[in-house]
């Protein structure tokens, strides 16, 4: 009898490991259905709040254009890909003039944007050394 309950003890365990992993591979998403990548948008402002955070961290800004402010929000990556590359809640204090060039969120009512380039205002990296510039990558 009790090798019958570790039996089954091990396949209700099997199961429930199994559905988890399911949840996580399934939970990650594109960002294809939220942001436009046919499109490009470029925004100049200053940085009011940067979270870093999981799943998705954000940057958000202050543009000023003719018809007003605009209040972007960048979604970023998570928070240990951010750190990796050297990004802190230091990196970009409240105030810091940057120059963002992404994906348009499809909401016309959002200013939002996704896989974005970020820089200073002068064109400069945001972390030296940091992966702030589009990549090469190798050939196969």
């Amino acid at each position: 009898m009790t090798n019958v309950r570790r039996l089954i003890a091990g396949a209700v365990a099997g199961v429930a490991g199994a559905a988890l992993f399911a949840t996580s591979a399934v939970a990650h998403h594109s960002s294809a259905p939220f942001y436009d990548a046919t499109r490009r948008v470029d925004a100049t402002g200053a940085v009011t709040k940067l979270l870093i955070k999981n799943p998705h961290s954000f940057l958000y800004f202050d543009e000023t254009t003719p018809q007003g402010k605009v209040e972007w929000q960048i979604e970023l990556g998570t928070a240990a890909s951010l750190t990796r590359t050297g990004w802190t809640t230091e990196t970009l204090k409240p105030g810091t003039i940057i120059k963002a060039n992404g994906q348009p969120s499809r909401n016309p009512d959002s200013h939002g944007m996704c896989c974005a380039r970020i820089t200073r205002a002068d064109g400069s990296p945001i972390v030296a050394g940091g992966r702030v510039t589009e990549e090469v990558q190798p050939p196969r």
